[in-house]
């Protein structure tokens, strides 16, 4: 079965956009060794990506080529008769449903961009399997949570971490009880 994966920068505060939904923060960092933080190994281990409406349409906002091309893209969404278009598929219906379904088909593993109510739902739905956090030495005065509303308690279990050089602290989680799939 293929898994779920959470991958993605928080503040120490745990917020991983401002408010409007900015990553510009994330420039601020000092990375003197230009470190991807293992980013393009990731990227190459998934052919999937899920993230929430609202992601999608500030990473469209970016004024670059879209980011994801040759992965097959989800957004979920709430609006009954969301946009076309040409790099995403659209959920709008059963978003649990639709991705049990997902976890189970062939290919390679499955990356969940964000935010943090898709990241609630899907993890209160009991379908991440991991979280890879990495960990910004900066502080936000505000922003959107990493889990917005109210995760269900959930155990994690370390598997991996790494300091950078940078300050970045990498934190390799797995996801232990939780409602696991039948």
């Amino acid at each position: 079965m293929r898994k779920i994966i959470l991958y993605i920068a928080t503040s120490l505060n745990g917020k991983i956009a401002r408010k409007d939904g900015s990553i510009d923060w994330l420039e601020s960092i000092p990375n003197p060794d230009k470190e991807d933080y293992g980013f393009n190994t990731f990227f190459e281990s998934v052919d999937t990506t899920i993230q929430g409406n609202t992601t999608y349409q500030q990473v469209m906002g970016w004024d670059i080529e879209f980011p994801y091309k040759g992965k097959k893209n989800y957004v979920l969404t709430t609006k009954a008769h969301p946009e076309k278009s040409p790099y995403v598929e659209f959920v709008n219906h059963h978003p649990e449903e639709f991705i049990k379904t997902l976890k189970q088909q062939n290919g390679k593993d499955i990356w969940l961009i964000g935010g943090g109510k898709v990241n609630t739902l899907l993890l209160n739905a009991g379908l991440i399997d991991e979280i890879r956090l990495f960990l910004m030495p900066v502080l936000l005065p505000d922003g959107i949570d990493l889990f917005e509303g109210s995760p269900e308690l959930t155990h994690l279990h370390l598997f991996k971490e790494h300091k950078y050089k940078s300050g970045v602290l990498e934190l390799n989680y797995r996801v232990e009880n939780q409602k696991r799939m039948k």
